[in-house]
């Protein structure tokens, strides 16, 4: 096989990723800090190591499928190998393997910290940090094709690899050119960003943690300025802004671009909207009336605020924090874990098991159930009033199931590389790496962290996070045989 179209393709990555680091390398200029050579150094690095990888290989761009699949897993792999340089050359996270995982959390909108003093990084790192959250909520490849035009038949093959906002669940995609997509896409999605910062900023914030708490909001990732998290800011107009913002960016982006476009009857047909709507209320009312009645928030405000900024936080995969959740109620944590399993919608910034293939699989069990009671009926199963054929939703029900195993399996072979940790730690780590959620409870609850992790453990959950944000099918085919012996 030809590994030219691969490697120019990488190159063009390693060049944009310079290209982005300016922006954390001004912000070091702005504050005068020490971070401004390692930066630099790491923008030497990249255009070194892509420029000749893009020139030498400039000719290839016939992609088959096997060349977007390692395109895709190969470019963020090199993505993040480069872009946590600058933490290591600046001696913050000197160790290779933790700022591997700290920028792989960051690009996968997973907000997993290795980090016990957040607040000690210079104001540059800081911003890059949370720069990994904008340019992985959309994904750095979707990027690439915005920019890079060229990259033919393979556009919507990567595109759908990435599993990049504005897919559905169902299959269904947003407009027919993958360049046009990317444009609206990105509009909306720098739209988002500038009006989440400019509200945030009307609430006392600076602009600096303005943007950085815009970019993980609407990325869905969860990294903060603080080390107390959004709770340290102490401000309920915050919170609720954020929370306003997670929602938005746990909705599927082409439901903004019908908004947009003035078509509300496609948000009102929606039945992972409604569905999306519907658990947040019942699980944020539930969560809050908990907190209400047991008396850990006297005040039903402040009930309403904590309960629902949690639910929303863990629902869309962000990852925030205002309090210890830990130190709730049993039931109120026990509605917390089942955030975990449900996310948010198809086709947005989140990751983990999304709506759409939870209610496929409830309707899927209404048909079994209806069709055990009558065995000659003929019914269908419907998503947005459309019926959807039987191979898509083999496929949810696969899917599912694969997700499952995987955090079990996963969580076993944790265990083997982590011996120290709990089985119960173990678990919730797979689940907040293979779902991108960063934390959940154990180990890697609120006020923990990801530090106490072996080199070999922080490895596998750094592939793992990968894995959640591709889709773990893309990672998995990698091992299989019959992938590199296609020639189509």
């Amino acid at each position: 096989m030809k590994f030219s179209p691969t490697l120019q393709s990488i190159g063009a990555l390693q060049l944009l990723l310079a290209a982005v680091l300016l922006i954390p390398l001004s912000i070091s200029l702005i504050y005068g800090e020490n971070d401004t050579s390692a930066i630099l150094a790491a923008i030497g690095i990249a255009v070194l190591i892509g420029g000749p990888l893009w020139w030498f290989n400039r000719q290839s761009r016939n992609l088959q499928f096997r060349d977007t699949v390692l395109i895709v897993t190969l470019g963020w792999f090199s993505i993040c190998l480069v872009g946590c340089l600058p933490f290591v050359l600046h001696g913050s996270i000197p160790s290779l393997t933790d700022a591997f995982f700290e920028v792989m959390s960051g690009l996968t909108t997973s907000g997993s910290t290795i980090l016990d003093d957040i607040e000690a990084l210079p104001h540059g790192l800081l911003f890059w940090r949370s720069m990994t959250h904008f340019l992985g909520g959309m994904g750095m490849i979707g990027l690439y094709l915005l920019i890079f035009s060229y990259v033919g038949s393979g556009n919507l093959q990567m595109y759908r690899i990435e599993s990049a906002p504005g897919q559905g669940g169902t299959g269904d995609k947003m407009l027919p050119n993958v360049r046009l997509t990317m444009k609206w896409l990105w509009g909306i999605y720098l739209l988002l960003n500038g009006v989440c910062a400019i509200l945030l900023w009307f609430g006392g914030l600076s602009w600096f943690d303005a943007l950085c708490h815009a970019f993980s909001a609407v990325a869905t990732g969860g990294y903060s300025t603080l080390n107390a998290s959004a709770g340290g800011f102490g401000n309920a107009y915050v919170e609720w802004i954020l929370c306003l913002f997670m929602f938005l960016g746990g909705m599927n982006f082409v439901l903004h671009y019908q908004a947009l476009k003035g078509n509300w009857q496609s948000l009102t047909n929606s039945t992972e909207l409604k569905a999306y709507l519907m658990i947040c209320f019942i699980l944020g009312v539930g969560v809050s009336g908990l907190l209400w009645l047991n008396g850990t928030n006297a005040n039903l405000l402040d009930a309403l605020r904590y309960g629902f900024f949690q639910v929303l936080s863990l629902l869309t995969t962000t990852g925030y924090s205002t309090t210890d959740y830990e130190l709730w109620p049993q039931a109120a944590q026990m509605l917390l874990f089942f955030c975990l399993f449900i996310g948010a919608c198809s086709g947005s910034t989140t990751s983990g098991i999304r709506i759409v293939h939870i209610v496929l699989l409830i309707r899927f069990l209404e048909r079994l159930l209806h069709r055990m009671a009558r065995p000659h009926s003929v019914q269908s199963i419907l998503i947005d009033g459309k019926p959807v054929e039987m191979s898509v939703v083999n496929g949810v029900l696969g899917f599912i199931v694969l997700q499952m195993h995987a955090v079990v399996i996963g969580g076993v072979f944790l265990s083997i590389l982590s011996p120290e940790m709990d089985w119960w730690s173990g678990l919730n780590m797979m689940m907040a790496s293979l779902w991108n959620i960063g934390p959940a409870f154990g180990a890697v609850g609120p006020t923990e962290n990801y530090a106490h992790v072996s080199d070999a453990g922080t490895w596998f959950l750094s592939l793992m996070m990968l894995a959640g944000r591709l889709d773990i099918i893309t990672v998995l085919i990698l091992f299989s045989p019959a992938f590199w012996k296609s020639h189509h």
